[in-house]
């Protein structure tokens, strides 16, 4: 790396370590571009040469949060026996994850904001990281016989609905009651996926 990257590293970084504490302490809508540029000391020219628009910002933000949460699974999935075992490790790390990211009251605000077809299309790729994500856990389970040998993508998508929406529905509650409703949610999904149980089509 020249001297000329190093330094477009040095304020990449910059920008983004700036953004980060601003999202954080004033949340996503009350965070200006103005106010980047003025915690970093950058030019408005600088910081749209690195990223497009704050909207593009908070979304690498998004995607390292998603980095960090993938390297914290990481480490601890060698503990978990089953792949029924990783799922409700899975929900305690997202409560746990949720209920003290920094970024976590302004991506509720990021995700409520109308947003250019090129962000939603960037969402929609990352919707689709953890759609993927959840399959090859499931066929995990579906491939040691702990689950119904159906379709896991489409089961992948009913477990992101169900704790897209408990991550919603459960901001107002004291973590203690977040992680007993999170285990709740698991022990249904599970009944309804578990190779012991016989699904039921209305009819």
């Amino acid at each position: 790396m020249n001297k000329k990257q190093l330094q477009s590293e040095q304020t990449r970084k910059r920008i983004v370590d700036a953004a980060r504490m601003l999202f954080a302490q004033k949340g996503y809508k009350a965070t200006s571009i103005e106010d980047i540029i003025a915690a970093t000391g950058t030019s408005k020219g600088n910081l749209y040469y690195h990223f497009k628009s704050k909207e593009g910002l908070f979304l690498y933000l998004l995607d390292e949060w998603d980095r960090e949460w993938e390297e914290k699974w990481e480490t601890g999935e060698s503990q978990f026996k089953t792949s029924s075992e990783k799922l409700f490790g899975l929900a305690e790390l997202l409560v746990h994850d949720d209920l003290n990211h920094p970024l976590t009251k302004a991506a509720d605000e990021f995700f409520n904001e109308e947003k250019t077809s090129e962000i939603e299309e960037r969402i929609t790729g990352m919707v689709d990281r953890h759609l993927e994500w959840n399959r090859r856990l499931i066929q995990e389970g579906i491939d040691r016989g702990e689950y119904r040998a159906e379709q896991a993508g489409e089961y992948a998508v009913v477990l992101e609905s169900l704790l897209f929406g408990l991550s919603h529905m459960s901001r107002n509650r004291e973590p203690e009651a977040v992680l007993e409703l999170y285990h709740q949610a698991m022990k249904v999904f599970l009944y309804g996926i578990s190779a012991g149980t016989t699904s039921h089509t209305p009819g």
